[in-house]
């Protein structure tokens, strides 16, 4: 089971090398052990072809936490494919994705989709600014990358509504700035790492996410809408979204939050990546969302990408505590030690 093998096998079996999966209906099943790809090919099985899967998948800032490399996550998501005899073909996603070197490292090694994580670039405290802190916010903004004008801006948008399905999207000069100030050089970030792979995989399939989810509150219809139509103008393109939705998506449990005020929120975002794409909602912190899936399936009309690492780790754990409890007492103290590092990611 080397490198050298794994990547004979990709070459030679067409079904175990990562390409794009496009809009249809799919689930990044992150492994961060290495070990679960053969029980996530039972499951993806056991649904009978309604979903497709994303076997490879792990964020940067993951695999510097457990140490492993792009081609380890790669090689150890095709041997589990490659033992289960899965012919069915599968996505790869090198996922939250902050530089141009991430794309750099991952890119080789075989990832078809490409998570762009601009979070560091979003200015969250415009949620609560005022409209002068606002307006010398946006001021200020990168106008030249943006290929834009504060005029050009405010012309294109405020005063403005814009009809989208059910929804009437409407702009004064506060939401426009609000928008453009929380999310305008996160817009540029994503428009650069895009050129960036696309030059880089020069003739080679791949396709995008753009996630907005890793902010403090959730993304308005009016800033997706932003968003969006930004993006398009800058000529970026595509296949799938992470807004921040109402409520809490934590990892290892179901939906914190007002089932109907989600579900609300869900219907005007899924309309918006309509309009704009047709694109998917991803979503991120998606395990053990048992009471979201079908409404998000229903509201975006099968155009979801589910992605979810963190339940395959919680089993492993859980396994570990049965068969072995002085082994995750060790792992449960050291998780502690490490907790106020660990939690700021």
């Amino acid at each position: 089971m080397s490198p050298r093998n794994a990547s004979a096998l990709r070459a030679r079996f067409e079904w175990l090398r990562p390409r794009p999966l496009g809009t249809s209906t799919s689930a990044g099943l992150g492994d961060r052990l290495g070990l679960a790809t053969p029980g996530h090919v039972r499951a993806v099985r056991a649904v009978g072809g309604a979903i497709a899967p994303i076997f490879p998948q792990q964020s940067i800032r993951e695999m510097a936490r457990t140490q492993r490399t792009p081609t380890e996550v790669m090689d150890d998501a095709t041997w589990g494919m490659f033992a289960e005899g899965w012919r069915d073909g599968t996505g790869a996603d090198a996922d939250h994705l902050k530089t141009t070197e991430d794309i750099d490292a991952t890119l080789p090694v075989g990832f078809s989709m490409f998570t762009i994580d601009p979070s560091a670039h979003v200015d969250s405290a415009a949620d609560t600014d005022d409209l002068a802190t606002l307006r010398a916010k946006v001021a200020a903004l990168p106008w030249a990358e943006l290929e834009d004008s504060e005029a050009s801006l405010r012309q294109r948008y405020v005063g403005r509504s814009f009809a989208v399905e059910h929804l009437k999207v409407a702009f004064d000069e506060a939401v426009v700035l609000r928008a453009a100030a929380k999310y305008g050089k996160a817009v540029s970030h994503v428009a650069k790492m895009s050129r960036h792979l696309l030059k880089a995989a020069g003739s080679r399939p791949v396709e995008l996410e753009v996630s907005v989810d890793e902010t403090d509150t959730p993304t308005t219809p009016a800033e997706h809408y932003w968003v969006a139509n930004e993006l398009r103008r800058l000529g970026v393109k595509w296949v799938s979204l992470a807004p921040r939705f109402v409520g809490r998506f934590e990892k290892g449990v179901d939906y914190i939050g007002d089932l109907g005020e989600l579900e609300t929120d869900i219907a005007a975002q899924a309309a918006i990546a309509r309009h704009f794409g047709p694109y998917k909602l991803s979503l991120h912190s998606g395990s053990d969302k048992f009471s979201v899936y079908p409404i998000a399936a229903r509201l975006a009309k099968g155009l979801v990408h589910l992605k979810t690492a963190g339940t395959s780790y919680l089993e492993a754990l859980r396994t570990i505590a049965a068969l072995d409890p002085a082994f995750f007492r060790s792992i449960y103290a050291f998780a502690r030690e490490r907790y106020d590092t660990d939690k700021a990611t």
